[in-house]
């Protein structure tokens, strides 16, 4: 059991505002904590810290979490009112970052060596990931033989991740009075056929490792027009691809370009703004599934793209498994309760403190 209120600890990090971009104060109170513990290496790389343990320990558990959140919505400060948090960053994720934090300062001498990853960045565009940005530049640090992103999971483990893609297609047309608009041609208008190909896109339910993925394909922001008297000349619709593992970028960026084939035209124009990859389950680290088999816990698929799919990439098998509702992520709502806390913290101090199957 956790000696230290967990309720208390997270709503003193939601006190720090730390919206994407603004994480240093936030950063530099964990980094004051961290470095008043003598058996962590604490090193700040940026805008990201990382803390370690260096006891020679056959096994390496990489525990990380982000330290921003998105923008405010009526609810910066904390609010404690009987067994619930709430506030800005409650369950995603600063009651994963006090867990974390409480976990680092209540178990010294693990039965696994164990990286403390506090990073900035995941909140906005991939290129300001500091996730991201350690991989760049210091992988040494990100060395490990599993990794769990302390994302809000309810404390049960939500396994890999699914993808994600942003595209950009913009359709031309041609420029006319509306008095006269056979002289032109709408390209907002041509945007229906666009839609409803989208629209009619078939989601697939993949089994992966025993979890059900569900893809999804959904046009996010239009943009059109010049002025009420002017039939446009061109119209940009930006889509938004959710793949399951078992789609790679490239085939996730053909078949979105397979399916708007039919109404491309010559002039025409997509644009991959963004993507990142999916993550398979990883289920098969003996030190997920014993952490599965030991709590009982609950395993479905991540909808929802996390950090996880970094640390796959580099061969390390992770999951996410935090405090929270991510349901609650991002809304005016969003709040934590103890149980969730305590269940989070519970389950991973069980991992550090267990020495890990062979």
């Amino acid at each position: 059991m956790a000696d230290v209120d967990l309720l208390a600890l997270t709503a003193s990090l939601v006190d720090i505002p730390s919206v994407s971009h603004e994480e240093g104060p936030l950063t530099d109170h964990l980094e004051h904590e961290l470095r008043a513990l003598p058996h962590l290496v604490v090193e700040r790389v940026g805008a990201n810290l990382v803390a370690r343990t260096d006891l020679g320990r056959a096994t390496r558990v990489l525990l990380a979490g982000h330290t921003d959140t998105v923008p405010a919505n009526g609810n910066a400060s904390s609010r404690i009112d009987g067994e619930v948090l709430w506030g800005l960053g409650a369950a995603d994720m600063k009651g994963g970052l006090a867990v974390m934090l409480a976990l680092a300062q209540a178990v010294p001498a693990p039965a696994v060596d164990v990286t403390f990853v506090f990073y900035a960045g995941e909140e906005v565009a991939a290129a300001h990931n500091g996730l991201g940005h350690l991989l760049r530049d210091r992988p040494d640090l990100l060395v490990g033989d599993v990794a769990i992103l302390v994302e809000p999971t309810g404390g049960e483990l939500e396994a890999g991740c699914q993808g994600t893609l942003r595209m950009e297609v913009t359709l031309r047309g041609r420029r006319a009075h509306t008095a006269r608009p056979w002289m032109g041609r709408n390209a907002i208008h041509r945007l229906g056929a666009l839609l409803l190909a989208v629209e009619a896109f078939e989601e697939r339910e993949p089994v992966i490792e025993g979890c059900r993925y569900r893809e999804a394909l959904q046009a996010v922001q239009v943009d059109g027009g010049l002025a009420g008297n002017v039939v446009p000349d061109e119209a940009t619709v930006t889509l938004n691809r959710r793949f399951a593992p078992d789609r790679t970028e490239a085939d996730a960026i053909a078949e979105v370009r397979a399916l708007l084939a039919g109404v491309l035209e010559d002039g025409d124009e997509v644009r991959v703004l963004d993507s990142a990859p999916a993550a398979a389950p990883g289920l098969e680290s003996p030190i997920l599934r014993a952490l599965v088999d030991d709590h009982h816990l609950v395993v479905t698929a991540k909808l929802g793209w996390t950090d996880v799919a970094r640390f796959a990439a580099i061969g390390i098998p992770a999951c996410n498994l935090g405090p929270g509702d991510p349901l609650l992520a991002h809304t005016a709502e969003e709040r934590v309760d103890r149980a969730s806390l305590r269940r989070a913290y519970d389950v991973l101090r069980a991992v550090l403190t267990t020495p890990p199957p062979r």
